[in-house]
């Protein structure tokens, strides 16, 4: 099975998961982390809607639980005909734990769809090593 297989894979699993009875829009993510391990999650929605968390977060949570700290790559699944890629908040996450050149595999139901890097997502971005 492929890299993309195994996360798409996981990303429908936990999608079917999501907790969405205001959105309907049910979202799952999946990363690779730098041992190779696959963390997964889904889009929990709230009633008071700020207080929601994306599927990104929940599978960037997982990882750091599982004690992964950093995204070699990550698969968004989304239904519809648009492109599900990661919010801003959601790339800023992204962005704490992955390269410039990560891959971020968006996917609907039948695969991916397309692949960008990090950089194109979020370009001249803010990061830990702003920080150094």
């Amino acid at each position: 099975m492929e890299a993309t297989d195994t996360l798409f894979s996981a990303a429908r699993a936990v999608q079917a998961r999501a907790h969405a009875p205001y959105s309907r829009f049910h979202v799952g993510a999946a990363i690779r982390d730098e041992t190779g391990a696959v963390h997964a999650g889904c889009n929990v929605e709230n009633a008071a809607y700020p207080v929601g968390t994306c599927a990104e977060a929940g599978a960037i949570a997982a990882m750091i639980a599982a004690g992964g700290r950093r995204i070699a790559a990550i698969l968004v699944l989304g239904d519809g005909e648009a492109l599900v890629t990661p919010c801003g908040a959601c790339r800023q996450r992204i962005r704490e734990f992955a390269a410039p050149d990560t891959p971020i595999h968006v996917a609907g139901p039948a695969g991916v769809r397309r692949t960008f890097t990090l950089d194109e997502l979020l370009p001249a971005s803010f990061g830990p090593d702003n920080l150094a």
